[in-house]
């Protein structure tokens, strides 16, 4: 096989993985607001992925990894995940859309870490992973635009809940296409260390490390909050068509491939700490525009572009930061740990605390204070930016071969 027949089957692989995602997370909570779930329920809802992140860090590094080859788990866990959307898609009420959900959860978090280890095994060049990944930003888009068609400007629950029949369609072709990628065989067990992510726990020990975890904690619960709420802002707030919101917050991801064009010449001259200081300070001006200008469509519209700053300034830098500064053989462990905040803990403070905030904000007459409900995460956001300000000192200024980021 060439490199670049390889390259581009796994960029169909990550365009699908994501795909999968970016068809139903836009409406996720306010579909589930459609139902009329409580923020509570809500809550429970976004604990899923809480759940499935901290069971996927024993279940895919200390059993899958060792007991299936990757395509072969890849194509298993997108079927069952494509059933559970079917059951999610389908279920009004709260108990069996739980169920159903969490179901997906379980399969779908896991294969997150899977496709990671499927391109890095098969690549020649671990540099070229970046635009291998690019893949999966481009499935996310992808995955908004039918729903101009699906739904309607004024979309119901009947309608809101395709979201979910799309993605377990796009699950299902993602099984199918799992099959065709190059084998990739379960690893042996002296090949894997039970004991790393242990190691890479213990070097939260260390000041630069600790409070870099600390700040994705801060920033991880930002950037699921803007996933909570953006999506009902658009539509009830903004007044953006139900069918067109998907896609306004598209264009983020856009500007995230954009973005990451221009990351390693970022770092080579900004830095690890100052590149990180604009990615979170750009969450910060995306929530204040949302606070002040929400009279004003285009410049809502074209603050969603921020998105690509907020992403690669500071979540795509801090994996790099990871995987030059922990020892090479917990850097898989310590990615895990760190997508543990990113994927789990925050998402789930995030699902508990954004619907709470909003309900506590929403007046007799049903209109939310999204002045102040947006101020919040601003805040939040300065914090981190601040503490990257006065604590973290990493021992290098940059990446070491900057030029190999793309």
């Amino acid at each position: 096989m060439s490199t670049l027949s390889l390259k581009v089957r796994l960029f169909a692989m990550m365009a699908l993985q994501l795909a999968v995602w970016g068809a139903w997370a836009p409406k996720l909570f306010p579909y589930m607001g459609m139902l009329g779930f409580s923020a509570g329920q809500q809550g429970l809802v976004g604990t899923c992925w809480g759940i499935a992140s901290v069971l996927g860090i024993f279940f895919s590094n200390q059993f899958a990894d060792r007991t299936f080859a990757a395509e072969k788990f890849l194509a298993g866990s997108h079927v069952i995940g494509g059933l559970a959307l079917l059951g999610v898609a389908f279920s009004t009420s709260f108990v069996p859309f739980f169920v159903c959900y969490l179901i997906y959860s379980l399969v779908y978090v896991p294969t997150l870490s899977v496709t990671n280890t499927v391109a890095f095994t098969h690549l020649p060049n671990p540099a070229e992973y970046g635009s291998v990944r690019s893949g999966g930003t481009v499935g996310w888009i992808m995955a908004s635009w039918p729903f101009v068609f699906i739904l309607g400007a004024q979309a119901d629950a009947a309608q809101v809940r395709m979201i979910f029949v799309v993605a377990a369609v796009i699950s299902f072709v993602m099984a199918a296409f799992s099959l065709t990628l190059p084998h990739t065989p379960p690893k042996q067990g002296g090949d894997v260390d039970k004991l790393a992510w242990r190691r890479a726990l213990g070097l939260l020990k260390t000041p630069v490390v600790a409070v870099l975890f600390l700040v994705t904690f801060i920033d991880s619960v930002v950037h699921n909050g803007y996933f909570v709420l953006s999506d009902a802002f658009l539509t009830n707030r903004v007044g953006i068509a139900g069918n067109l919101s998907m896609v306004v917050l598209s264009l983020g991801q856009v500007a995230e491939i954009l973005t990451m064009l221009v990351l390693a010449k970022v770092l080579a001259r900004m830095g690890w700490r100052w590149t990180m200081i604009v990615g979170i300070l750009g969450h910060a001006a995306r929530f204040l525009a949302f606070s002040f200008l929400s009279d004003s469509i285009p410049a809502i519209i074209a603050v969603q572009l921020l998105h690509g700053i907020c992403y690669a300034f500071f979540f795509a830098t801090v994996y790099i930061f990871v995987d030059e500064a922990f020892p090479k053989d917990v850097r898989s462990s310590a990615q895990g740990l760190f997508n543990l905040l990113i994927l789990g803990v925050g998402n789930m403070v995030a699902s508990f605390a954004f619907p709470a905030l909003v309900a506590r904000l929403t007046g007799p007459d049903g209109v939310v204070d999204y002045t102040t409900v947006f101020l919040v995460p601003s805040a939040l956001a300065a914090i981190g930016a601040l503490l990257l300000l006065v604590a973290f000192r990493p021992a290098t200024h940059g990446p070491a071969n900057p030029q190999e980021i793309h």
